[in-house]
């Protein structure tokens, strides 16, 4: 699976467009549709689904009009993180105007091809997307290079967000990481140096 990766709004959100042939996956497309959508047709790739890591606001905000320029492209998301959407909570407007429910949402856990580990913490229902054979995490917001997702959110644990940092922690040390926001990283750079993953801290 090959990726590309452009940091989308003034939330700088990592969009991660996942490509085998001309099947494509877009993984948090949280701003700037229009960008993501001349992505595609510029390298001729046709759009299979939108992954999300969770459903705040900054990374759902181009849902819409991706749905709009593809017609029937389901959405993938953690079921914990389904009722945020159309929620009056979850936007900040202009830029990141109220998303409503979409058509064709889905359980992450139906995307056959994929493996989305559950990592409630940042959210209640927040998955990480691991390609195995990749050796690739898309960690949304549960991982940084160097830090954590907040969990002073509606619905944010820090204990549930350690427990899953737990799981994140068993992956192979070689596993790239596409963190929501900021840097990549590896699983073995964060087991040695974030002090959330670090087994001496």
């Amino acid at each position: 699976m090959q990726k590309l990766t452009i940091q989308t709004g003034s939330y700088e959100v990592n969009c991660t467009i996942l490509h085998d042939g001309d099947s494509a996956y877009v993984v948090d497309p949280g701003a700037e549709a229009e960008r993501i959508i001349a992505l595609l047709e510029e390298r001729k790739l046709a759009a299979k689904a939108i992954l999300l890591t969770h459903a705040h606001f900054d990374h759902i905000g181009a849902v819409p009009a991706l749905q709009a320029r593809y017609p029937g492209l389901p959405v993938y998301v953690g079921a914990g993180d389904m009722a945020m959407f159309g929620h009056p909570f979850n936007q900040l407007p202009p830029e990141y105007p109220l998303v409503a429910r979409p058509e064709n949402l889905r359980d992450a856990h139906e995307l056959e091809g994929f493996e989305a580990i559950d990592t409630p913490g940042h959210t209640p229902g927040g998955v990480c997307w691991h390609l195995a054979a990749d050796r690739l995490l898309l960690s949304g917001d549960t991982l940084f290079a160097g830090s954590v997702g907040r969990t002073d959110f509606p619905g944010g644990s820090m204990s549930r967000l350690m427990e899953s940092l737990a799981k994140l922690a068993a992956l192979p040390d070689d596993t790239e990481v596409i963190p929501g926001h900021g840097p990549f990283t590896t699983i073995g750079r964060e087991k040695a140096t974030n002090v959330f993953m670090r087994a001496d801290a």
